[in-house]
């Protein structure tokens, strides 16, 4: 709490306001119009901040029972606006049209349904614009499309119920903090009609606070500030204007939502003053983003609308911690600092942006494990999970300050801290990150002496039971469909173990440490031999998901082996075996490969891990599919991908969809819960692409290979433009002549050597 904060049992003054308990006061009094089913969102989201709105711009469930849970403003991992509610004369608007097209805004147009006598349907025009910039801004501009003047009352309603994103998604407590209300109201007198602004006190700058103090003591906020003109009157969090509009009269209203943690800003983003200030700072801010980025287009303009979505997306999606940005992993139950999300987007997306990449192993490596702690599930050099800064952090209700609960992020941040030097020679940050990297290995090394594999069992009461990328409590089941017990070794995450190890035996080696160079490249050779026999099951001719605690196999089919494919852990007749089965019939839906086999006893189509498919699962396997010099069964993955993200509102590709087959014209079938955007799911767009044109870059020797590039059949031309390899930028021509595609560099800033191989 800050210096001028008072607390007693019954007020908190703070920053020279004091508020009580309002548990039984100042509850909306307007009309709360609550829909017993989800219906469709817009969302918009900016750095820290993201908002979930319905289609007309609204937030209309008063609790965490009512409406659709996910809606509200968020901030920290909690909601600072859980209603919104545009109403005339107390009735909803009717909606014509609506779009979050831009992502860090959304715009309504709607009108007036017809009431009583009173007003005939479709006489009033009302658009909307919100916009997020550090805060929330709405601007409403309402006109008269009559030919005679007309009366009629504005409403907007406000709630804040301060929860926990985890409370969101399902998380029960035994207490929560309390609503407060200002208990002498400066700006605000109480008459029998409700909370009315004083005429002399209309233009001060806070009209409306919510207000909430947790368990843990700190105090939030929610500070409404209205703009153009200011309401007429309140009925609790109601403002109402009466308004009276000349034939074809317009009229312009507005507001501006602060969030306060404890008196200071929420977001760590500084917010804008007005709307038009935060649409120019956001557009200026992504200007900056797109001259950074490598710039993607082909010759067919629906295909460059998915690879513009993506990149506007992979620049929502980017979150600020401290000085550094990494990606968030998805909207809207996931925008926080992930491990293994993270690290796998900024992979993905190298051949985009590799400061993505750099940021990320930064952060991650600031939180590194330091010591021993179960709650926690930390280890000394272990990389997090998963970050989060609500209530139930900050009360240590649930562990994720951070939580350390993944078994395969240390392995991937050893991969990408390879990778990212192989795209940059970014020698500085090489060095700055090589004892985070000893002490990951240490880590990894560690936990293999036990069995000689990288497994996982949860320790923290309030972890995760599985700790690979299908987390899950129903997912890692056998051929008959029973769940694993005991400590599990995933197949994908043993791959993961011997690549980092081969990755950083190169990097040893090149800076003279033979003795780890040599130990390293020797592990991995071993490790190799005993995954091949104790993996394989031999009546299935296919990997096996993991092992158990008694060392048996998970032994169904799941698209898991398939991240092995790119990784070199195979012996390559294992590795063409596992590739030809994942694309059978019962794996492939016809738009990707699903998560589990629909002859499984568990599969489902709907579940999350366990028959759906994932676009970043899918991108990875492709990977694999090209490394084996399966060029057209990876185009073929890469077509039904593209085929389904087409179809997609504003073509973003879900975090998944359910596992039904392509049969006929029938559609994607989506997930109810999926986010959107999601990061690793729009990062498979550019690591489908890298797998078209695949790039092997070698920045420490100055080279760029590209080897055997190869367009689908649906795409003519590909360029490349403002690609990054090292201190050069250049860019890159494909076309496609029939079966061969033929590449061309059109531009070239820096001496790189660029080889061409067919």
């Amino acid at each position: 709490m800050t210096p001028d904060t008072l607390i007693t049992p019954d007020k908190i003054v703070l920053d020279g306001k004091t508020f009580i308990s309002a548990e039984q006061i100042y509850m909306p009094e307007w009309p709360c119009v609550v829909s017993e089913r989800p219906q469709p969102t817009l969302t918009v989201k900016d750095d820290d901040l993201f908002l979930v709105t319905d289609t007309i711009g609204n937030i209309s469930g008063c609790s965490l029972q009512d409406g659709n849970p996910s809606m509200g403003l968020f901030c920290a991992d909690t909601r600072f606006l859980s209603r919104l509610e545009l109403q005339i004369n107390g009735r909803s608007p009717v909606l014509l049209s609506s779009t979050a097209d831009k992502g860090f805004a959304l715009s309504v147009l709607c009108t007036n349904p017809r009431i009583d006598n009173h007003l005939n349907a479709d006489t009033i025009g009302i658009r909307r614009e919100l916009v997020l910039n550090g805060a929330l801004f709405e601007e409403i501009e309402v006109a008269n499309y009559s030919t005679t003047s007309i009366t009629f009352e504005l409403s907007l309603s406000f709630d804040a119920d301060f929860v926990d994103l985890f409370e969101v998604r399902g998380h029960r407590r035994k207490q929560r903090g309390k609503l407060l209300r200002l208990a002498e109201p400066t700006h605000l007198e109480e008459t029998g009609d409700g909370l009315v602004p004083p005429a002399t006190q209309l233009n001060r700058e806070e009209l409306l606070i919510l207000a909430y103090q947790g368990l843990d003591g700190a105090v939030m906020e929610s500070r409404i500030q209205f703009q153009h003109q200011q309401p007429d009157y309140f009925q609790g969090y109601t403002a109402i204007w009466k308004l009276e509009l000349a034939s074809h009269e317009t009229k312009k209203l507005g507001y501006r939502l602060h969030k306060l943690t404890n008196n200071q800003p929420s977001s760590g983003v500084n917010a804008a003053t007005t709307l038009a200030q935060a649409k120019a700072s956001e557009l200026m801010e992504e200007q900056n983003w797109v001259q950074q980025i490598t710039r993607i287009s082909s010759d067919k303009s629906l295909f460059n609308r998915v690879i513009e979505r993506a990149e506007e997306d992979m620049y929502l999606l980017r979150q600020s911690f401290g000085k550094y940005k990494t990606v968030s992993a998805g909207v809207p139950w996931f925008s926080t600092l992930f491990g293994r999300d993270s690290i796998i987007t900024a992979s993905q997306t190298l051949m985009l942006n590799p400061q993505i990449a750099k940021e990320t192993l930064i952060l991650l490596a600031a939180y590194q494990g330091k010591k021993e702690d179960e709650w926690r599930e930390e280890e000394p050099g272990k990389i997090l999970h998963e970050l989060r800064m609500g209530e139930l952090a900050r009360c240590q209700e649930i562990p994720h300050t951070p939580y350390y609960g993944t078994v395969d992020a240390t392995p991937l941040w050893l991969m990408l801290y390879a990778d990212y030097y192989a795209w940059t020679h970014d020698q500085e940050t090489l060095e700055q990150l090589w004892r985070n990297a000893i002490l990951a290995m240490g880590w990894i090394d560690r936990n293999l002496q036990e069995t000689g594999y990288l497994s996982y069992y949860r320790k923290s009461k309030g972890g995760l039971i599985n700790q690979g990328w299908k987390d899950s409590g129903d997912c890692i089941v056998n051929r008959k469909g029973e769940l694993a017990k005991g400590s599990i070794s995933l197949c994908e995450v043993q791959a993961y173990v011997y690549a980092a190890k081969i990755k950083l035996a190169e990097i040893a080696r090149m800076k003279k440490r033979l003795d780890l160079a040599d130990r390293w490249q020797e592990e991995a050779k071993n490790l190799r031999v005993r995954f091949n026999k104790d993996f394989w099951i031999e009546d299935q001719d296919f990997c096996a998901l993991g092992l158990d605690g008694e060392g048996k196999q998970v032994d169904s089919i799941t698209s898991n082996p398939g991240h092995c494919l790119q990784l070199g852990i195979f012996t390559p007749e294992k590795a063409y075996s596992v590739a030809e089965r994942l694309r059978a019939p019962d794996m492939f839906n016809g738009w990707g490969i699903r998560t589990l086999s629909s002859l499984s006893p568990a599969y489902n189509p709907m579940g999350y891990h366990i028959g759906s498919v994932w676009p970043h699962d899918n991108s990875l396997i492709a990977m694999g599919l090209r490394s084996l010099g399966l060029i057209d069964q990876a185009l073929e993955l890469f077509q039904g991908l593209f085929n389904m993200t087409f179809q997609q509102s504003y073509q973003r590709p879900p975090e998944l969809f359910c596992g039904y087959e392509l049969n006929g014209d029938n559609a994607p079938v989506q997930y109810p819960v999926a986010c959107t955007p999601q990061a690793w799911a729009t990062g498979s767009i550019f690591q489908l692409l890298q797998m078209m044109v695949n790039l092997v870059p070698d920045a420490q020797n100055n080279c760029l290979r590209i080897v055997d590039p190869a367009l689908p059949e649906s795409i003519n031309r590909l360029s490349l433009h403002n690609l990054r390899v090292g201190r050069t930028i250049l860019d890159l021509e494909f076309e496609r002549v029939g079966s061969t595609t033929s590449c061309r560099v059109a531009n070239k800033r820096g001496n790189l050597r660029v080889v061409i191989e067919a």
